[in-house]
């Protein structure tokens, strides 16, 4: 049987690489749980890259975690 908290786990690695090809429309912000961040990010196209830009070194440094949790890989 699968372990439900596994259902919840999230990586680092993918979050930067989301952020990385697909910043300037804040799918990282959907995969670490914040809904309205993301769809803010659709609309303003990452801030023009901006906002995309300092979610992806804060991803790198670790700073940007998922919404009420910890990654559970990392780099």
């Amino acid at each position: 049987m699968a372990n439900p908290a596994a259902a919840g786990e999230k990586s680092q690695i993918v979050a930067a690489i989301l952020c990385f090809f697909l910043g300037g429309i804040g799918i990282h912000r959907f995969y670490l749980g914040y809904t309205w961040q993301g769809i803010v990010q659709i609309f303003t196209l990452g801030g023009c890259g901006i906002w995309a830009l300092i979610d992806f070194v804060r991803i790198l440094l670790g700073d940007l975690k998922p919404k009420d949790a910890d990654y559970d890989v990392t780099f």
